[in-house]
């Protein structure tokens, strides 16, 4: 092409006193113009039609993941079975149907994007003077019970399966997290309701921030960050008090903005930003945007039933984010699916069958004698609720988005991912498919519950 050019610019200096030469140089330059004009044209319709097909395939997945997640709730109704079962067994069947997904588990993405609004939903409808009753019982399980839990677990993969004692100590941090989404998704479809209902949701949703952490100031000392007890515990303090602090002061802030329109459209956005809002403000202050987003529904749900806002926004409130929380749930167990079918367990069923175990005996450890502490009170938890609490400690998303988030320079980061997905499909087939029958035989929901779907 430079040979070309350059040749035409000779003939343009030989040929220009020659009138005729001169036109058919100009005729000949101006094609060879026009044609790069083409091209560079058509590359950039392409690069343009790329990015319109790039577009249409996520959304056209988005409504393929959707049409999935609809079809398995109808189905699932029918059958009577737990929908994150059948949505984490469709997302197995799609990857062994070869049905591409692009999305992946990721903490940023499940930090992101679902984690706010599955954690804002339920906090929405606890009640504030029930709560506030339960909170000695919930705060003990949420807090001494994660550490109890995370510690047998850890000494157990160091001991039983050999495992240095910071793969160890990070593992069990991050698999003591009951997941609130879950737990609350298999107690929703049971139609439990009462104490034992606010006790399984209120636990998971403290135990959930608590887990998250506690990985946070495991990662840290072992990155040498943190070196005396003293340090320690004023990084936990902070955290927690500080993700409390920025999700009722936002919530709050939302809310009085929100009460002074009678648009209920603006005040569902108003809620939307307080979920949302609350969270990535305290990530990004290194505090708990879990509790943020558990405190600003707290306060979103207070007002909501204080009447500060306008009754189309008291009716359109609970719907909207019961719409939100299923699409979310939906998607996060149908990507939890599609990668549980990836993993690769060879050379681990040994410490998968451990893990699980050990795993198991930690909560049973966590539960029975903390409730044991208030047998003699009016906070008594019965024999029947302490089962079902132990039984229901489901392991989901936020387990395999603490996994997801370890370094690669962490020893043994991969068998780490690995063995959090055989918990968590141990937790959703094995406990999600017997929890309902189990609270049917300790009397906790009717027989009938089943009929009715």
């Amino acid at each position: 092409m430079k040979n070309i050019r350059g040749a035409i610019n000779e003939a343009r200096l030989i040929l220009i006193p020659n009138g005729a030469l001169y036109c058919v140089y100009r005729y000949y330059d101006l094609r060879v113009s026009r044609r790069r004009r083409d091209r560079e044209s058509r590359a950039g319709r392409a690069a343009s039609q790329g990015s319109a097909y790039l577009m249409t395939s996520d959304l056209g997945q988005l409504g393929l993941l959707l049409f999935v997640s609809a079809l398995v709730a109808m189905l699932t109704r029918r059958l009577h079975l737990p929908y994150t079962v059948g949505l984490v067994l469709a997302g197995m069947a799609l990857y062994f149907a070869h049905v591409h997904i692009k999305w992946h588990l990721s903490k940023d993405l499940i930090f992101s994007v679902f984690l706010p609004p599955l954690v804002f939903e339920a906090a929405l409808f606890i009640h504030w003077r029930e709560f506030r009753k339960e909170l000695p019982v919930v705060t003990l399980l949420a807090t001494v019970g994660v550490v109890v839990a995370a510690t047998v677990t850890a000494f157990g993969m160091h001991y039983a399966v050999s495992w240095d004692w910071g793969s160890a100590i990070i593992f069990g941090t991050l698999i003591a997290a009951t997941d609130p989404v879950s737990v609350i998704a298999t107690f929703k479809e049971s139609n439990v309701h009462g104490r034992l209902r606010m006790l399984i949701e209120s636990e998971s949703l403290l135990n959930d921030g608590t887990a998250a952490v506690a990985f946070v100031a495991a990662l840290e000392v072992l990155a040498g960050r943190h070196e005396t007890a003293l340090s320690i515990s004023g990084a936990l303090v902070v955290t927690t008090i500080g993700g409390v602090a920025i999700g009722a002061t936002v919530a709050y802030l939302l809310m009085l903005l929100a009460g002074r329109t009678p648009d209920y459209l603006v005040e569902i956005t108003f809620t939307t930003l307080a979920a949302y809002g609350s969270f990535f403000l305290a990530e990004h202050y290194h505090c708990s945007g879990v509790l943020a987003a558990l405190t600003a529904g707290l306060v979103v749900g207070n007002f909501r039933s204080s009447g500060s806002i306008s009754a189309a926004g008291r009716h359109a409130l609970g719907p909207f984010w019961e719409y939100l929380a299923f699409v979310a749930n939906s998607l996060i167990f149908l990507l939890i699916g599609a990668q549980i079918a990836e993993q690769h367990f060879q050379g681990l069923w040994g410490a998968v069958c451990f893990a699980i175990v050990l795993v198991t005996l930690g909560r049973a450890i966590a539960i029975y004698p903390l409730c044991a502490v208030f047998a003699q009170s009016r906070l008594t938890v019965d024999l029947r609720n302490q089962h079902i609490l132990f039984w229901g400690g489901l392991r989901g998303a936020l387990a395999l988005a603490l996994a997801l988030s370890l370094p690669e320079a962490l020893a043994r980061q991969n068998d780490i991912v690995v063995i959090t997905f055989a918990v968590v499909a141990f937790s959703v087939f094995v406990q999600g498919l017997t929890i309902p029958p189990l609270l049917r035989r300790l009397g906790q929901i009717k027989q009938s519950t089943k009929d009715s779907g």
